[in-house]
């Protein structure tokens, strides 16, 4: 009896691997460009396991290349993962769709657009940010964005939106950084922490310091901005300067210092502390996570809750001014008035320049750009009008600091 059970049982299992084999691939419609899949899908879509499929994209007059794209659902929620090149390459492991996006040439007129700078590679993950560079500016100041996506997808192309609607102003470099996912997510055996991706979003503004000239850039003035889990990330390089240093993240009792992914050689970490100190003038975070009992709620078992929300090393006005640019979208199910009217709160009682603007009947992530429609019109209607608002406060931060 026990024989037939185990062969019935193995007999199901084998069932379940079979049908594993093969997945459904379904083609996005292209608008205002078209693009190739080879090898050519069968009819019914179905692929199996493991083919390779390249994906090469071709845009109509007057329109250039937004990038490739497949995309997933999890529970419920569609996930993209994006390629900003002409042509891509993707492996069948699950259901998906695939397909390309195409924009106006004006979206990046004007625009030095170079992709994949690389700054560290701590992991499996290799860390990369994009750079948007106004043609025939030089010695402009640094804006670098810091993407959201719970700490855990999301790259960097999603907010290359923003970065563009921010270097058509023609007066800032800006620079779209991504950075390691927590846990397990990037395929590493060692799970990666919190600490380690505020790690990596130091190493991304050190190395942009080093190599801002090289873009037109100018390192003295770097300007920090991010969404969601990159509003934590730009806060938080922006508030622990004074606790970088060499003796590790809770390696010492008492002790949680970060070292940035990446060090230029022949630097110690005291001269990068204090040129850190001096070049960060300002900081935009939206709809970020800021006090230790949101950590807590998120991470109900990570026990640095404290040592990684910004709240609570916020540097008094008086020793390093950071002024402080927030924003909240007033339907945003995600984060509460109360999270950053808290963070609010705290700034001005460190006495530092902070204004708080909630922008209203807007959601979460109305900075995000992806490929479909809805995402699309939710960064036309609020993204680029409260871009410009994002502008004028770093603007007026440099009239003040230029002048002093």
């Amino acid at each position: 009896m026990k024989r037939i059970l185990l062969l019935s049982m193995l007999t199901l299992l084998s069932g379940g691997v079979q049908a594993q084999r093969k997945f459904k691939v379904t083609l996005d419609e292209a608008k205002n460009g078209t693009y190739t899949i080879s090898p050519k899908l069968p009819k019914d879509g179905i692929v199996k396991r493991g083919t390779t499929l390249t994906i090469k994209g071709t845009p109509n007059e007057g329109y250039i290349s937004d990038g490739g794209y497949f995309s997933t659902v999890d529970d419920g929620q569609v996930y993209y993962h994006e390629y900003m090149r002409s042509s891509f390459t993707v492996k069948v492991d699950r259901e998906m769709n695939i397909g390309y996006a195409f924009v106006k040439e004006e979206a990046q007129e004007g625009l030095r657009v170079i992709q994949d700078v690389v700054y560290a590679k701590p992991g499996m993950k290799t860390l990369k940010y994009d750079i948007y560079s106004p043609k025939g500016k030089d010695r402009l100041p640094c804006l670098v964005i810091f993407h959201g996506g719970g700490w855990s997808h999301n790259s960097e192309e999603v907010m290359r939106g923003l970065a563009r609607e921010l270097a058509k102003s023609g007066r800032y470099v800006v620079f779209n950084v991504d950075y390691r996912w927590i846990d397990k997510e990037d395929g590493d055996k060692m799970p990666n922490t919190l600490q380690d991706l505020i790690e990596d979003a130091y190493g991304a503004v050190v190395h942009i310091m080093e190599n801002a000239s090289l873009y037109g850039g100018d390192s003295k003035h770097i300007f920090l901005t991010g969404d969601s889990s990159g509003g934590h990330l730009c806060s938080a390089v922006a508030n622990f300067v004074e606790r970088l240093g060499e003796n590790g993240f809770n390696k010492q009792q008492n002790t949680f210092e970060f070292y940035p992914t990446y060090m230029p050689k022949g630097k110690t970490i005291e001269e990068i502390k204090e040129k850190l100190s001096k070049c960060i003038k300002g900081v935009a975070p939206n709809y970020g996570v800021f006090t230790t009992e949101t950590f807590e709620k998120i991470f109900r078992d990570y026990p640095f809750a404290k040592e990684i929300a910004p709240i609570n090393y916020i540097p008094e006005a008086s020793s390093r001014a950071v002024p402080y640019f927030l924003l909240r979208g007033t339907e945003d199910p995600l984060i509460s008035n109360e999270e950053v009217s808290r963070y609010m709160e705290a700034l001005i009682k460190a006495g530092q320049q902070v204004e708080y603007l909630q922008v209203g009947g807007a959601g979460h992530a109305f900075f995000d750009w992806k490929a479909d429609e809805k995402t699309q019109e939710t960064f036309n209607k609020y993204g680029k009008y409260y871009a410009q608002y994002m502008l004028l406060f770093f603007d007026n931060i440099l009239r003040v600091v230029t002048n002093d």
